[in-house]
């Protein structure tokens, strides 16, 4: 590969980790192929990209984001896959499912809301992010909480007015 490949391949990588939100940097290493193409299915499923990359371009690549993400630098040893998305807990979802069958993939570190998670350790916290769309309907509910609470307050005293307006025509 020449120096001009390599670079064009480093670029497009910091380009592809620019325009994912999250990622995840994972050892998939050691799984067979029938596994490796089980876990591929799954991204595909789930809409992840599984990309498998050589440590010095991606930490050449990250370098080229534009981003500070020097806590990652030091995971970058052994084998190397990165796990991109849209939606934040789903690669780590699918991690901790896919490891009910196999020891890995194991998780090396994550880039996810602007923040980065460094160890295997931190799986079951990035499982518990909440996505875009579920802090949104959190905050909706919320809103729509006093309003609700208004209105059936006033249709349940509409309806003992009601009743009490009944009786008393019926008393005359």
């Amino acid at each position: 590969m020449t120096k001009e490949d390599k670079n064009r391949t480093i670029d497009e990588l910091a380009a592809t980790l620019n325009s994912v939100p999250h990622f995840y940097i994972a050892d998939i290493g050691g799984l067979t192929v029938e596994q490796t193409n089980a876990l591929r299915r799954l991204c595909s499923k789930k809409n992840i990209t599984l990309r498998t990359v050589k440590n010095t371009f991606l930490r050449k690549a990250l370098e080229r984001t534009g981003k500070d993400l020097s806590e990652l630098y030091s995971v970058l040893e052994g084998p190397t896959s990165i796990f991109m998305t849209e939606v934040a807990p789903e690669p780590a979802k699918l991690i901790k499912d896919f490891r009910k069958k196999s020891e890995k993939p194991l998780l090396k570190a994550a880039y996810v809301q602007e923040a980065c998670y460094v160890g295997d350790n931190q799986l079951e916290a990035l499982i518990s992010i909440k996505s875009k769309n579920e802090l949104i309907g959190e905050v909706v509910g919320l809103l729509q909480s006093p309003a609700k609470n208004v209105i059936s307050g006033l249709k349940a005293s509409g309806g003992k007015l009601a009743g009490i307006v009944k009786t008393l025509q019926e008393r005359n």
